[in-house]
């Protein structure tokens, strides 16, 4: 049974110019199940930096990852203290978009969209955790168990919210590219995810304590440089850079529809 489909070269820009950096192991991580081999192998792209590991997992390996779901990304949980933090970020947004639908792509416990609800907007929720969308239905909010760009949405998308989400999908670029078609003009992208140009990510390698190198369920490893220009070149504006209080070494990105 094959678990990992080799990338033949840099999911970002294409180039074949790639070679092996560091190596994590995900036999310690939650989710882990045995039939997955426990080495991560990262490889870094010598044209565009990108880092990335050396395969994506295949249906199959879906199947034994998406079995579980960590406590924190169940439907629901913390729900008052995630409610705060969840508002922080949503205000960051007011000035930008102010009512709209807003489409969070991997809503995970739910906090951001039922925040988003209690603003005003119109909360839409993408997961692939079957249990979760259910959860989400059960609550009165419209939501999907399939891939964002597989989804013909009713209405155009005001606000995208991927948090900690793109690191997840195998080819970046062809998932923002879908997005932006489905978002009005001059609709907002509020993303956040790891950055390893951050002297934490920095830090945590050189003590051999990064946790990222062995996380099972990412593909990437993205810098902020990367990521605004990958953004650029889907035609999306980098607005405001911050830092994510949702994970250790993030980052928290704005950017808008050109």
């Amino acid at each position: 049974m094959q678990l990992r489909i080799d990338y033949q070269a840099c999911p970002l820009c294409d180039s074949k110019k790639i070679v092996k950096s560091s190596v994590g192991d995900c036999s310690k991580h939650p989710l882990y199940k045995p039939e997955i081999p426990k080495l991560m192998q990262w490889m870094d792209c010598q044209d565009c930096t990108h880092q990335f590991v050396s395969g994506y997992f295949s249906e199959a390996a879906n199947e034994l990852i998406f079995s579980g779901t960590h406590e924190n990304q169940k439907v629901g949980f913390q729900v008052e203290q995630q409610r705060a933090i969840s508002a922080r970020m949503i205000e960051k947004i007011i000035p930008l978009k102010s009512s709209g639908a807003w489409l969070d792509v991997g809503f995970g416990n739910g906090s951001l969209l039922f925040t988003a609800q209690e603003y005003g907007f119109h909360a839409i929720g993408v997961d692939l955790r079957q249990e979760n969308v259910k959860k989400l239905k059960e609550l009165g909010i419209e939501a999907y168990c399939d891939f964002v760009e597989s989804i013909d949405f009713t209405r155009s998308i005001s606000v995208v919210s991927m948090m900690d989400v793109l690191e997840h999908i195998p080819y970046p670029k062809k998932v923002l590219k879908s997005i932006l078609l489905k978002m009005e003009k001059s609709a907002c992208l509020l993303i956040s995810m790891p950055n390893m140009e951050s002297i934490v990510w920095k830090w945590m390698t050189h003590n051999r304590s990064n946790p990222y190198l062995g996380e099972i369920e990412h593909f990437h490893n993205f810098s902020r440089s990367r990521l605004f220009s990958l953004l650029e070149e889907c035609g999306f504006q980098p607005l405001r850079y911050g830092i994510s209080e949702r994970y250790r070494a993030c980052m928290e990105v704005i950017a808008i529809k050109k």
